[in-house]
């Protein structure tokens, strides 16, 4: 197994969604739901939930790049969310649910314009891409409640009426991509 693992951090919408979708690609280690880019030093739920601290919900994810590479993860990630809403996903809505790039590396940041250049060139989603490009300062991750919640959640409501669709549309798209476990 490649010792050399890289790690990204993504918001786009509930971090419940990003992580159960994340979790089941070939190459991602771990998927750490949390919280970034706000003020206030290790934010609860409910602190981040009132939009005044400024963080967002999102994913910390370990990858092997020697299986998939962290521009794929970045063109995946454009593509299960809606990259051109200012401060909302569906039905959520408020800056902890922005879409936001926190990249690690200099190169990372280089790749990630990249994409969204190229996904802006080829009109892929008719609109701007408003996706905002950070370094990372700090993460900070979620309650225990809400690591793996999908995956111990399945019939609760939200699950089934945003995951579990969102999740059979990146499964048709990238199930080439998909663990085999």
């Amino acid at each position: 197994m490649n010792k050399n693992l890289e790690i990204t951090t993504l918001g786009g919408g509930c971090f419940w969604c990003l992580e159960a979708v994340f979790s089941e690609l070939r190459g991602v280690e771990k998927v750490v739901s949390g919280y970034s880019g706000g003020t206030v030093p290790h934010p609860s739920y409910k602190q981040i939930c009132t939009g005044a601290t400024g963080h967002v919900e999102v994913v910390q994810i370990t990858f092997d790049p020697d299986t998939i590479s962290f521009k794929e993860l970045i063109e995946i990630f454009l593509t299960i969310h809606d990259p051109t809403t200012l401060d909302r996903q569906g039905a959520d809505v408020g800056t902890q649910y922005r879409s936001v790039i926190f990249y690690h590396t200099k190169e990372q940041e280089k790749v990630a314009r990249e994409v969204i250049q190229d996904f802006e060139s080829g009109k892929i989603w008719g609109a701007p891409i408003v996706t905002e490009l950070v370094s990372l300062k700090m993460f900070y991750p979620a309650e225990e409640y809400h690591q793996e919640y999908f995956k111990r959640n399945p019939d609760q409501l939200y699950c089934n009426m945003v995951i579990s669709p969102k999740l059979a549309r990146f499964r048709k798209l990238y199930f080439m991509k998909l663990r085999n476990d």
